[in-house]
């Protein structure tokens, strides 16, 4: 098969991971060497100055040997197949940095031959890019469940970031869906790369020669909507892996259907994107705004609220939190406040301290009015207003996606006036 086919066929059969973005690791150019990793990170993805680094992303093979229900890769699916040969793939890379194409690579594998064989190709294949064509770029390997520990740590040594795909956060969902995986292999070599990741940075601190080890870190990948989990389990999974595995980030992609099962979702069903997109808002609390995940979700709320984004669905839960004297407010709490992120909750402590805070300064601080007014005391806020219903402030409070969900026939009444404006 032509190289220029078996691209198509494995670019394609890798759409569907999401576990790859902007990393935080930095390579900076050598005399000698080809490429360099930007400090912002790869896979299309904006840089603080503004520019956007591109990633390949391509399996090394789609000739699956697992029959895991959702893939698109799955054994018994009648789908064109194709293997790189390691010198294969790391010419067509390094070709595609010389031309400006590329500034990353992200290595993925369908399991064949085996866990351990799968690894040595993936391995021999980024191996050739670093030592033969001195390619010095940033690279983010996927690990193979069930490899073995000298090839997750010679991986670890060739890549800027390593993943394994959790992909089911159920030992249930995993023997329904993917028999042939099990919880240890995944969880094995997750343990292996997160202790590694550690000491490999303690050596960094002591030895300025030493080479680090995965230095961007881990992720992994949970499938949304496969399976009957419900968020607080795959918030709280999250959580475990953030916590006992030290990972920089975990991923949600939104199941969708590409094979008929009676185990699956009915192939009509539409991808759960914004379920997905509250996972992410949710995580994204848990990581920067020091909220827990039972706050977000629990056992008499086990779902994220469509409608509105999970702070303001926080907010909505605890009225007696509010309002916040923005004045006298200690970080933490000012970062509860719906429109306030972690860059204006700074502003406000640091400006508050010369002056006090009135209400029309906000909007030059970053906040965002509309959501943070209801919850906020400080002066030029009007006195005696009326409080909104908490149905009117639910509307207030909705994002795009949840007044589309709201109010479709409203939503798509104001989409033709704009495109009538136009």
């Amino acid at each position: 098969m032509e190289i220029e086919s078996k691209l198509t066929i494995l670019g394609e059969a890798a759409r569907y991971d999401v576990s790859c973005s902007s990393s935080g690791a930095s390579r900076p150019g050598r005399k000698g060497n080809v490429g360099s990793a930007a400090p912002a990170g790869i896979c299309h993805s904006w840089t603080d100055d503004g520019r956007c680094l591109s990633l390949l992303k391509v399996l090394m093979s789609n000739a699956c040997e697992y029959d895991c229900l959702y893939c698109a890769n799955r054994r018994t699916n009648d789908i064109p197949r194709a293997t790189f040969q390691p010198a294969e793939l790391a010419e067509l890379v390094i070709a595609f940095y010389r031309r400006n194409y590329i500034e990353g690579l992200f290595l993925s594998s369908a399991v064949a031959g085996g866990p351990d064989a799968t690894m040595e190709r993936m391995n021999a294949a980024v191996r050739l890019l670093r030592e033969v064509h001195r390619c010095n770029g940033y690279i983010h390997m996927k690990i193979v469940p069930g490899a073995s520990s000298v090839l997750v740590e010679e991986a670890g040594q060739l890549a800027d970031r390593l993943s394994v795909n959790m992909e089911l956060c159920t030992t249930r969902s995993l023997e329904a869906l993917a028999p042939q995986k099990s919880p240890l292999a995944i969880a094995a070599p997750m343990r292996y790369v997160a202790d590694r990741w550690l000491a490999g940075r303690e050596e960094s601190q002591r030895f300025r020669s030493a080479q680090r080890f995965a230095p961007a870190g881990q992720t992994t990948q949970v499938i949304v909507g496969a399976t009957p989990e419900r968020d607080v389990q795959i918030l709280g999974t999250a959580r475990r892996l953030y916590e006992g595995f030290g990972l920089k980030r975990v991923y949600y992609s939104a199941y969708v259907p590409v094979n008929g099962h009676p185990n699956l979702p009915s192939l009509f069903t539409a991808p759960p994107l914004l379920r997905e997109h509250r996972l992410y808002q949710a995580d994204w609390l848990m990581r920067f705004y020091g909220f827990e995940a039972e706050e977000l979700a629990n056992a008499s709320s086990p779902d994220l609220d469509l409608e509105v984004d999970p702070k303001c669905a926080w907010a909505l839960r605890h009225p007696d939190q509010f309002p916040v004297d923005l004045n006298r407010a200690e970080l933490e709490r000012l970062l509860r406040v719906p429109g306030i992120g972690p860059v204006s909750a700074r502003r406000i402590v640091q400006a508050r301290r010369y002056r006090a805070i009135r209400f029309e300064h906000l909007s030059r601080m970053g906040v965002v009015v509309r959501r943070a007014s209801p919850f906020v005391a400080c002066p030029g806020t009007l006195s005696g207003m009326r409080q909104p219903a908490e149905a009117e402030l639910r509307r207030l409070l909705a994002d795009q996606a949840g007044r589309a969900r709201q109010f479709p026939q409203q939503m798509r009444i104001e989409e033709v006036a704009r495109v009538s404006v136009v």
